[in-house]
């Protein structure tokens, strides 16, 4: 999958530890975030059942990263898996390491019982959309959001 002048990157199961490289390649998504931020939310999101995989550096750094997380819905027969994020780092772009985390995120999820795997990307990344249907990924449907104001508990 990778060239001999690609340094080789392991792909595991991100942690708690890896806050600070999550905000960064999430900034560089477009989603401006702090270490704080991922680990103030981290355990929450992981008791909601939520994980994310790492591509690491052989330093420790991050070259890539893809969220992942699995739901039951009423009208399909087994869970459904969803990238709800998937970045690689810029200078490691064009690699095989995008390529690379979504094959471990369909495994990683398959194994999980899913049986259908979404992928949620944001209308303006249309390269993004291309390198998923290169994957063998179609446009099923369109998501649309609206941000909601606090209520008061």
């Amino acid at each position: 999958m990778y060239d001999s002048a690609t340094p080789f990157h392991s792909i595991r199961r991100a942690e708690k530890g890896d806050a600070s490289e999550i905000a960064r390649l999430l900034t560089a998504l477009g989603h401006p975030t702090s270490e704080e931020e991922v680990g103030g939310r981290w355990e929450a999101w992981v008791e909601e059942g939520n994980t994310a995989l790492v591509a690491a550096n052989p330093d420790g750094t991050l070259a890539g990263m893809a969220t992942l997380t699995q739901m039951t819905v009423l009208h399909r027969p087994a869970p459904v898996g969803r990238i709800t994020a998937l970045v690689v780092d810029p200078i490691q772009r064009g690699k095989g390491m995008g390529r690379a985390l979504v094959s471990a995120a369909e495994e990683n999820l398959a194994r999980a019982g899913c049986r259908l795997l979404e992928i949620t990307s944001h209308a303006r990344l249309v390269d993004a959309h291309e390198f998923y249907e290169h994957l063998g990924y179609e446009r099923t449907s369109i998501r649309l959001a609206k941000a909601l104001v606090p209520v008061a508990k």
